[in-house]
């Protein structure tokens, strides 16, 4: 159950009711929106993580950035956005537990995963097998992303934002993350 409380649309005014209803005729509700409408400028910061997917689709393809996504949720350990990527590797035909990667693909896994657990230690030898496939400028958004991603998984694991309903029978899917288990 959420930390927080989720206005109700009868609950919003301004320009918070204002996006509430914009995302309301598109059908784009969903719990974190809500959480979040509850402070416009806290919503709108948070919207620019649809700026930044489509700048890492763009440059990596709907797949790679839905892998590497999963990748940087699913180590941050986001019941909720590891959910969604979940929801969204099944919509694109893979099994998000058995499922073989290019090598980029392969790259961006390991890149999300270290920007969760270290950032301080992303090695030289990763980015320049990046650079492979990606100029500079690629991997700004790359790595842009996935500082953003996380901030989406902290807002949501630190608030307890609740499962969206149409997640809610993929849940016994998401395993939580141990490597922070032997952390000190």
């Amino acid at each position: 159950m959420a930390r927080v409380h989720l206005k109700q649309p009868d609950e919003l005014t301004g320009e918070a009711r204002k996006a509430f209803d914009e995302l309301n005729a598109k059908g784009k509700i969903t719990n974190m929106k809500l959480a979040m409408l509850q402070d416009y400028g806290t919503y709108r910061a948070f919207m620019g993580w649809y700026d930044s997917w489509a700048s890492l689709e763009k440059t990596v393809g709907l797949r790679a950035a839905t892998i590497y996504a999963h990748s940087v949720s699913t180590t941050n350990g986001c019941l909720l956005c590891s959910l969604f990527f979940i929801s969204d590797l099944k919509a694109l035909g893979i099994d998000p537990n058995n499922f073989d990667l290019s090598e980029n693909e392969l790259l961006l896994r390991q890149l999300g995963q270290q920007i969760v657990k270290d950032p301080t230690k992303v090695s030289d030898d990763l980015l320049n097998a990046l650079r492979k496939f990606y100029s500079d400028t690629e991997i700004i958004i790359i790595v842009g992303f996935a500082a953003q991603m996380q901030a989406t998984n902290n807002f949501n694991s630190v608030l307890g934002v609740d499962v969206d309903a149409r997640l809610l029978p993929l849940r016994d899917e998401f395993v939580a993350p141990t490597w922070r288990d032997d952390i000190k």
